[in-house]
């Protein structure tokens, strides 16, 4: 599975790009407002740090304005991929820009049949979100479940994104029902490395060492 950093902070992605665990970035009109800065120069430069796939979302809601937004995000970089939301208008521009060999990533999906479009449509990537569907009564996990059902009956080339990561659980089960990509704020990411037997061995090891009055170098 691949892992993507939900976060327009370049020194975090920085350092999880540092790590070599990082295939991607995902942006958000949200997390652009938190970075405080200009849209198009933080995006080209997670652009310059990552080789992988960068969404940069439109905010016009129609197709129109879509397109004369999509022209300007797709030409920050070769890894740019542009983001629409899940609407008529939305996947109109999914299928034109596509057509034309742009990556596009379908956001805000909350049903299996919103994703069955966007496949359709031809998107790059799905992004259903996962701990939304959850704040509101739904598993998200049964949405990923059908999704990847579906793409897999008719052999979709469209990527499973899954967004909206509240936790490591979430992490874990998409990688057991086989989602291609996940994207995660940095400091979910960080808590997959964390367990408390591996601190405490850690802590032993140290303890043993120091006995010994010895130096590495």
């Amino acid at each position: 599975m691949k892992f993507f950093a939900d976060t327009a902070d370049t020194a975090d992605i920085r350092d999880l790009a540092a790590t070599g665990l990082l295939d991607g970035v995902t942006t958000n009109p949200s997390l652009i407002a938190k970075s405080g800065r200009n849209f198009l120069e933080v995006v080209a430069e997670i652009c310059g740090i990552v080789d992988g796939p960068v969404s940069a979302e439109v905010v016009a809601l129609d197709h129109e304005g879509m397109m004369r937004e999509a022209e300007i995000v797709r030409r920050i970089a070769d890894n740019v991929v542009v983001k629409v939301p899940l609407t008529i208008d939305g996947l109109k521009t999914c299928k034109a820009l596509t057509d034309d060999g742009t990556m596009v990533n379908v956001t805000l999906c909350f049903s299996a049949n919103q994703a069955l479009l966007a496949a359709k449509a031809g998107a790059t990537f799905i992004s259903p979100f996962v701990g939304r569907h959850d704040d509101v009564g739904f598993d998200g996990m049964d949405l990923i479940r059908d999704i990847r059902l579906i793409y897999d009956n008719y052999a979709f080339d469209t990527e499973i994104l899954v967004a909206s990561v509240r936790h490591p659980v979430h992490i874990l089960e998409a990688a057991r029902i086989g989602a291609d990509v996940m994207t995660a704020p940095p400091a979910v990411i960080r808590q997959l490395v964390k367990h408390p037997l591996t601190d405490k061995g850690i802590e032993g090891f140290l303890a043993d060492w120091a006995k010994t009055g010895q130096t590495i170098g």
